[in-house]
């Protein structure tokens, strides 16, 4: 299974609205003979691209995938008649499908002969590379993710306004590896004005890297047809609202966006109830004055304060990383 789920995460951010699934199969004496991930939407599953490195070895061999095999056809063939076709006797998956469309695969191979069994290493896969897709399957929306970086004293920027680089460049090469994952990068029209970021995902060496995000500007301000997000590096969208609701709809074939500034944006999202997770990079740095990396997230009074859970906590280089989950939000 962490073979699968390596896989798995080898392909995020390139596979929506399919799920990013991992697969192996092992043959009859459990040796590994095949591994395979989800193709981009019209290619083939992650369990036909396992199959087909295997051949005739799975033939009374094993299956291990991360999510259950689909059942159904659309673009593609249904996964759990392949397994079956190639004669695999075992079938192992983390967690069952909660699209009614596709789900049934265990029951199908379960009645063709094939031994099943779910919930192997499921949190592992829950928490992991089919977060942001079971989040939107059982939602209805995106996951979507708060990321910022700030000092010791709260400040995402300094009172010229200047903010590179408040981390340092372990924690920047975090980023954009994170970003290489994505379906969609989120700032406000504000943050395109002051900083022109070109919100690519790059190589150590600085070249881009193969799989580039969604770049989406929100706001009703006027950004300049010179501005980086227009060139040609990624895809942009321009959404012309203030509702943060009418991001998500826009948004509504994505699994994993990402807000990443400015500090009214994130207010927003954060008011509006629309944050599921929260990474927060914190630099042993003092400004004193500046900015702060959110204003006017609707909270009035401490009561109204909106708390959130340590889900992990890593030392990228000198900075911290937080990620952090509302309270009351498992996963």
């Amino acid at each position: 299974m962490r073979l699968a789920i390596d896989a798995s995460h080898g392909v995020r951010g390139t596979t929506s609205p399919n799920p990013p699934v991992g697969a192996v199969i092992l043959d009859a004496s459990g040796a590994v003979v095949g591994v395979g991930a989800t193709r981009p939407p019209g290619g083939a599953h992650a369990e036909v691209v396992a199959l087909a490195e295997a051949g005739e070895r799975a033939r009374g061999g094993t299956a291990v995938v991360t999510l259950e095999p689909c059942n159904h056809r659309g673009r593609t063939g249904p996964c759990s008649q392949a397994l079956i076709d190639a004669g695999v006797a075992a079938v192992h998956y983390a967690v069952s499908d909660p699209n009614p469309a596709a789900a049934g695969g265990a029951q199908r191979l379960r009645e063709a002969g094939v031994t099943v069994s779910a919930g192997l290493s499921a949190d592992d896969v829950e928490h992991g590379p089919l977060r942001a897709w079971l989040h939107r399957q059982r939602h209805g929306r995106p996951h979507v993710t708060w990321k910022f970086a700030a000092t010791l004293d709260g400040r995402s920027a300094a009172a010229d306004g200047t903010s590179q680089w408040i981390t340092g460049p372990e924690a920047r090469a975090r980023v954009h590896a994170d970003r290489a994952r994505l379906d969609a990068i989120v700032v406000g029209t504000g943050t395109v004005l002051a900083d022109d970021p070109w919100l690519t995902a790059r190589l150590p060496d600085g070249s881009l890297a193969p799989h580039q995000p969604l770049r989406v500007v929100v706001g009703t301000r006027e950004i300049p047809p010179t501005a980086k997000v227009l060139d040609d590096a990624a895809p942009t969208l321009v959404l012309r609202t203030h509702d943060v609701d009418d991001v998500l709809v826009a948004l509504a074939d994505q699994d994993d966006v990402l807000i990443e500034g400015g500090p009214r944006l994130a207010g927003a999202f954060l008011a509006a109830g629309r944050v599921d997770r929260v990474q927060a990079y914190l630099a042993p740095v003092v400004l004193g004055a500046g900015s702060h990396a959110v204003e006017d997230a609707g909270v009035h009074t401490i009561a109204e304060a909106l708390r959130f859970r340590r889900e992990s906590v890593e030392t990228i280089g000198d900075d911290l990383l937080l990620n952090l989950i509302p309270r009351g939000i498992r996963s």
